[in-house]
């Protein structure tokens, strides 16, 4: 049956999702228009297809668990030198996400993982370009801020052209969105993904 690859993530809303993708492909990074704006709770996860019904009850259960929680992002910073990352902060938030992160990755559930870094919640806003472009990102965005009530989170599915589409929404207190027609991705624009890194 195969394999997919997963993740889940608090997408960043509008009009702040938008503009930090384009930011972001304007500071040359290609996997810009492939990856929706978002804050990772589930790095790139490899599962057999035939358990995606299993994810999504897993994913399900956390959902009914979780009550909205407010969101803030402010500022830049970079893991750079130990990976060469520029993300926007997550100042409010970030325990709820840590929280979240740790249901999702649980050793009984279909998505258990170890983590290759310590879990720190964060907005990527540039990845693997120029030491110039990521000092341009960094410096460029320190004024950024922005806030929202953060109402669930999201299960993404990567395609072999390495675009994120939007596979279920998942709205805390269980409710569950309907899956969004076929072949439209989330904040995507396939013609100039390169990479999802």
């Amino acid at each position: 049956m195969g394999t997919v690859t997963l993740g889940v993530s608090i997408v960043v809303p509008e009009p702040w999702g938008a503009m930090l993708q384009q930011r972001r492909a304007g500071f040359g990074d290609a996997a810009a228009y492939g990856i929706p704006t978002h804050v990772t709770l589930l790095p790139p996860t490899e599962v057999a297809a035939g358990e995606l019904p299993r994810v999504e009850e897993h994913l399900a259960r956390i959902a009914a668990l979780g009550v909205p929680f407010p969101m803030r992002l402010c500022g830049t910073d970079t893991f750079r030198p130990l990976t060469p990352v520029v993300f926007v902060k997550v100042v409010e938030g970030a325990a709820s996400c840590s929280w979240l992160q740790r249901m999702v990755r649980d050793a009984a559930g279909p998505l258990a993982r170890e983590l290759e870094f310590p879990y720190h919640p964060h907005v990527t806003v540039a990845h693997g370009i120029s030491e110039e472009a990521m000092d341009q990102a960094y410096d460029s965005l320190a004024d950024f801020e922005a806030g929202w009530a953060v109402g669930g989170f999201a299960l993404y599915e990567q395609g072999a052209d390495a675009v994120w589409r939007l596979q279920r929404e998942f709205r805390f207190g269980g409710e569950r969105l309907t899956r969004p027609a076929a072949g439209v991705p989330s904040q995507a624009k396939p013609e100039t993904a390169a990479s999802a890194g």
